[in-house]
């Protein structure tokens, strides 16, 4: 009988096992799922892979094998960690020790669930999924689309940069293409503590998988007259004698350099005025989205309502603006777009989407154009801050950047001489002005040798004499170095012979807008030969002269402004991967690789930076800052990059800048200039100037990376307003608040790398028990301490603040203390940016410095904000190279205790070259009943501080 038992029992475990090879093979990291769909579109293959106990990759196929490729963003040789697999009835489990990811075998559909069974995410029922066959230049692979289920209190965050002031993407959507001012990302964090990375480096989109429409596709269109037969568009030229046009426009469709030949033929749009109005009519009933491309200055009016207030970009570089209208099937609604187009070249274009179908609609979607497969990574974790170091995991670590980067940086567009940038530092050094970094931008070399790396030496007379004298004034240089070479330089004619030039470009003679103009293209980055010449030509030219940082401006890459989609990927291929379709928004991650590699391969302890004005999931890796692109010069853009670095902070890529003032410059800020040039007057116009860049200053200060940067007017502190001035006093207050933060702001670069931490952070990475902040997108924590409310109206004195629940707040001025889980209106004075300190915050401030290493902080003032407990651990380093990785730094803790008001200063933790052993302490504690306003010189109590243990006693409030 029991030998009967065992055979039994052996029976069923062969059965068992046999059942299981039929549908999933179990492997060294995952397993492999047979679906066996019939129906052309659906998935035929699953393999998940654990890659950690919160990481999970899924590939899907309609095909019966897997094609062999492999990821661009992914770091290689990422271990497994143990796991199960079981099969009850038609679905199957993996568990690891935090997941059970469950797979349906009769469709392939997978559910998320943590250790106790809660569910996290689960595709759409059914599995989500559909696969159209697309061939590309020879070419086949897939147009995909994932949908996942969301609940109504679903918010997602990330997707990169873009700039239509857009926050929580839940209910929204994005195209995700990279162009100036525009930098996608395919990663998103939900406050559901997971996130979800897009392994697809085609075009994309998040939110909604259909493109928009021409109006007269989604909508019938009347006339102002009420015919039905399209829009009337009107055209004056009051500047050209009044000429005057009226015809009907079947569609808005302006927006490259293509369509806007439909425009009227020789009409002088510069300064002209133009209407298109008339009405709309729905023939379904619900939520319509349109999208408004626009250069110049528009407004639209939506049934009588003004949707869209007044919005400018200049000519060359239009800017998109989402909105949305409920409509009425059959009803018809008053259209009204107010075009001013202030460019010879200009461009307007709106287009719209019919309401979203139910499998879609508020659903996490994502489709791509072409892909060999479907990829992507389900991270989890208790917080967005562990769902970003599962990202990191998986991408790549964040480098801690040089310390210098940390301070202040001047550039322009641009200094065109030697003398010009080294008299603006040597002026910053008179005035003591701190600043680190200064940078020259492009066009110094010879007008018609582009990608030569040469500089014009009747300009630039001896430049690594130039160097040498910024090095000599204790800054550093950036320089400008594009992926684009003239064909007439020995640069291009190097790529060319190999195959490693894009050709589009140059059989078209397209010429750039310098001087005459000049044919060129650019190199082929996802070639690694190619990529090794590229650091090469650099080396031999730029590296000898002592540059310190590179910057790797039109990244995207951007070979022609202004085209249509087929056009660009035409211009930019075919790559050395496959075609341009397939691999159209890696090129600026491919580009930082290359001198990323380079420069570690040349000298492997110099810490690389690179500022990079596209970028692409991993791209933190490569020592890589991106910064915003070509923005305008107006208050809502000012706005929309908050919410611009708030959503790319999220989406894993840590430092972050843009250009403070904007860059892109209205006339009448430049008239306002040279009207002030000329009297010494300030109009209307310089008033607003002056307060705008104060503002943005404000707020630059607290981005990962403060950097000013714009067309003219200049942008150093003296030219844009005279010492005693409150836009040169407050930007002169910021420029050494941003210094004397130095101890904090460098232990914030340091977790950075060592706990993947996030230094620019939405109000829902640190409060996300608070539904009230899921939707704040005009405040932030800059590090764990400071709330960072920027002023974004003109003429404002004051604004509405959210104070998060859980904690109170200090004001950062006053010291006075506010009751967290309130709104607040609080005053902001021109010179004065809203700050606040939660309950708990220590806050180490260091002396005034000029630039980063001038001197070393002994002494420190470290504030205490009490009424919770508090921790902050100081990170200190060489600062300069990779010595970080090999265990040469230094930590210092400080833990707060609120009940018996005791502050503990840890025993040092490491030691580094150059290390303070001794230095001194100036505790300051602030509470409630004893508020301190902020004070550099502030008294309190000191400790002499040898690297041992201490507890002090502070008084209790």
């Amino acid at each position: 009988m029991k030998k009967t038992i065992i055979f039994l029992g052996l029976c069923a475990g062969i059965l068992m096992s046999s059942c299981a090879s039929k549908h999933f093979e179990k492997t060294h990291d995952g397993i492999l799922v047979n679906i066996n769909q019939t129906t052309t579109g659906k998935v035929n293959k699953l393999r998940l892979q654990v890659l950690g106990n919160d990481l999970i990759h899924v590939s899907a196929s309609p095909d019966n094998e897997f094609p062999k490729d492999s990821s661009l963003i992914i770091v290689p040789n990422l271990k497994t960690v143990p796991f199960k697999v079981s099969e009850v009835g038609d679905s199957i489990t993996l568990s690891t020790e935090t997941l059970k990811v469950l797979v349906s075998l009769k469709d392939g559909g997978i559910k998320f669930k943590d250790k106790a069974g809660k569910l996290i995410l689960a595709e759409k029922q059914g599995g989500g999924k559909t696969f159209t066959p697309i061939t590309v230049e020879g070419t086949k692979g897939y147009t995909v689309r994932q949908i996942f289920e969301s609940p109504e209190d679903e918010a997602f965050y990330g997707l990169g940069q873009h700039q239509s002031d857009e926050f929580n993407y839940k209910g929204k959507s994005e195209e995700l293409f990279q162009y100036n001012t525009k930098v996608s990302v395919p990663f998103i964090v939900s406050n559901k503590n997971y996130g979800l990375l897009w392994d697809s480096y085609s075009l994309s989109r998040f939110g909604d998988s259909r493109p928009y429409q021409q109006l007269n596709e989604v909508f019938t269109l009347y006339d102002k007259n009420g015919e039905a037969n399209g829009l009337t568009g009107t055209y004056s030229a009051p500047e050209n004698g009044n000429v005057n046009l009226v015809r009907t426009e079947s569609s808005i469709f302006f927006e490259d350099k293509e369509s806007i030949k439909s425009l009227p033929e020789n009409f002088p749009l510069k300064n002209a005025e133009v209407t298109y109005e008339g009405a709309i009519e729905a023939s379904e009933t619900g939520a319509f989205n349109f999208i408004l491309y626009y250069a110049g200055y528009v407004k639209v009016y939506l049934n009588n309502e003004l949707v869209v207030p007044e919005r400018w970009r200049t000519a060359w570089n239009p800017n998109s603006y989402k909105f949305s209208m409920d409509l009425e099937a059959g009803k018809r609604v008053p259209l009204r777009i107010e075009w001013k187009p202030n460019g010879g070249t200009s461009y307007c274009g709106l287009r719209a989407r019919t309401p979203q179908a139910a499998e879609e609609k508020n659903n996490q979607v994502w489709w791509s154009e072409m892909n060999k497969k479907m990829d992507y990574y389900f991270v989890h974790g208790n917080s967005m801050d562990e769902v970003i170091k599962g990202y990191r995991t998986l991408t790549g670590k964040s480098q801690i950047m040089p310390k210098w980067a940390m301070g202040y940086w001047q550039s322009r567009e641009r200094y065109k001489t030697e003398d010009e940038i080294l008299s603006n530092l040597k002026e910053f050094r008179e005035r003591d002005i701190a600043i680190d970094n200064i940078v020259l931008d492009w066009n110094y070399w010879e007008e018609d040798a582009w990608g030569s790396h040469e500089f014009d030496a009747k300009r630039f007379p001896d430049p690594k004499g130039m160097v040498d004298s910024i090095h000599a004034m204790h800054a550093k240089m950036m320089i400008s170095v594009w992926p684009k070479f003239y064909k007439t330089t020995a640069h291009f004619k190097a790529f060319d012979e190999k195959g490693w030039m894009y050709q589009q470009a140059i059989k078209d003679s397209i010429r750039d807008w310098v001087g005459p103009g000049y044919v060129g293209s650019f190199y082929d980055a996802y070639s690694s030969g190619a990529r090794k010449l590229f650091w090469k030509q650099m080396y031999d030219n730029l590296y000898p002269i002592g540059v310190d940082a590179w910057w790797m401006d039109a990244s995207e890459p951007n070979v022609l402004d202004c085209t249509d989609m087929d056009y660009r990927k035409s211009l930019q291929g075919p790559t050395a991967l496959g075609s341009s379709t397939e691999f159209f928004n890696t090129y600026a991650l491919m580009n930082a690789e290359a001198i990323y590699e380079g420069q570690r391969n040349v000298a492997p302890n110099k810490r690389v930076f690179l500022l990079t004005r596209s970028g692409f999931a991993g791209i933190q890796r490569y020592s890589t800052a991106t910064w915003s692109g070509d923005i305008a010069t107006r208050w809502e853009d000012m706005k929309a990059q908050i919410s611009a670095g708030l959503n790319f902070a999220v989406s894993g890529i840590p430092y972050w800048t843009m250009d403070i003032g904007g860059f892109c410059v209205e006339d009448r800020f430049v008239a306002g200039q040279l009207a002030y040039d000329k009297d010494g007057k300030e109009n209307a116009d310089y008033k607003e100037w002056r307060e705008l860049n104060a503002r943005w200053h404000q707020f630059g200060a607290f981005a990962p990376l403060y950097r000013s940067h714009g067309q003219f007017p200049f942008r150093e502190p003296w030219n844009i307003a005279p010492q005693g001035h409150p836009a040169y006093t407050s930007i002169l207050y910021y420029n050494q608040l941003r210094y004397r933060l130095m101890p904090y702001i460098y232990t914030l670069a340091g977790k950075t790398y060592f706990d993947d931490y996030t230094i620019m952070r939405p109000l829902v990475m640190d409060f996300s028990n608070d539904r009230d902040v899921e939707n704040i997108s005009d405040q932030f924590m800059f590090g764990p301490s400071l709330m960072v409310c920027p002023v974004y109206k003109y003429e404002a004195t004051n604004r509405e603040v959210y104070f998060p629940k859980g904690k109170g707040w200090y004001n950062f001025y006053s010291g006075d203390f506010i009751e967290g889980g309130q709104t607040a209106n609080v005053e902001a004075p021109y010179e004065k940016i809203p700050l606040f300190i939660p309950e708990g915050a220590i806050i180490p401030i260091g002396p005034e410095i000029q630039y980063t290493d001038e001197k070393l902080a002994d002494t420190i003032v470290l504030y205490v904000y009490q009424g919770k407990d508090g921790n902050f651990e100081l990170y200190e380093d060489e600062g300069t190279n990779y010595n970080y990785e090999e265990g040469a730094h230094a930590t210092i803790s400080f833990q707060y205790n609120e009940a018996d008001a005791t502050l503990t200063i840890g025993e040092r933790q490491g030691s580094f070259n150059g290390m303070l052993k001794n230095r001194k302490f100036i505790v300051v504690p602030v509470s409630k009943n004893t508020p301190k306003a902020f004070d550099y010189n502030a008294k309190g109590q000191e400790v002499d501080y040898d690297g041992q243990q201490q507890i002090i006693k502070l008084k209790k409030h």
